[in-house]
């Protein structure tokens, strides 16, 4: 099976976009008649024929349609940008293919880099889910400051964990994320560069209601640590 990924697509219309036209006939090879599969992200997946093979504008006719459910928890990666940005790109790569649900590039105290293209990261993003079959695309945010996201109001009932490697600020010790971590309820996770958050965010986080964790006691890039976080949080609600 191989797929095409085309958000504007309408089944009763059945016109791909100029760009999964040119990717079905000069890619794929696909002739009319030849069966493929399209996906609009958000959750549905339609079993078509080609009626026309024309590489800036194919037309398909709709045999079946399949709806993959939404999860009924969101996973959210707010992940600061890498110096490299190909580092960042690997992690939206693997986020996209465990099936995250909204992945915010972070900008802090201590980042490297404070741009990106967001148009180059989105077929990142399209191109994971292509390969790895995913009915749902991840909503990839603009850069954002992570002092307007301690104040954004859509992660006021998430649970919300700050992932650092200072002392804690208000426990003991840290919990490992996969102990603290409650299956069922929205999640917030937050990784921050490879010079870490600094120890006024870290503080504004906690104040703010946020939960300090670890990932271990191993020393890990900023994209591995996404990775793993990532991983765990999509364990937690297998």
């Amino acid at each position: 099976m191989e797929l095409l990924i085309d958000p504007d697509f309408l089944p009763e219309e059945g016109n791909l976009s100029a760009e999964e036209s040119k990717h079905c006939v000069s890619v794929m090879r696909h002739r009319v008649g030849d069966e493929v599969f399209v996906s609009n992200g958000q959750g549905s997946i339609w079993k078509c024929t080609l009626a026309e093979a024309n590489s800036r504008g194919c037309m398909l006719n709709v045999v079946s349609e399949e709806i993959v459910p939404a999860r009924e928890s969101n996973l959210t990666m707010a992940v600061a940008l890498t110096k490299n940005i190909d580092r960042f790109e690997w992690f939206v790569e693997k986020a996209t293919e465990m099936r995250v649900e909204k992945i915010i590039p972070l900008i802090t105290d201590h980042s490297e880099r404070v741009q990106m293209r967001l148009d180059r990261i989105q077929r990142v993003v399209v191109a994971a889910a292509k390969q790895s079959l995913k009915a749902w695309l991840p909503e990839l945010s603009e850069p954002m400051k992570v002092s307007d996201l301690f104040l954004d109001p859509q992660f006021t009932e998430a649970q919300r964990f700050i992932m650092h490697c200072d002392p804690p600020v208000k426990c003991e010790s840290k919990p490992h994320l996969l102990d603290a971590l409650t299956p069922g309820r929205d999640t917030l996770l937050l990784i921050g560069p490879e010079g870490d958050f600094s120890s006024n965010e870290i503080q504004k986080a906690v104040n703010l209601g946020y939960l300090e964790a670890t990932l271990g006691n191993e020393r890990l890039r900023t994209e591995t640590a996404a990775v793993l976080a990532c991983h765990i949080g999509n364990l937690i609600n297998r």
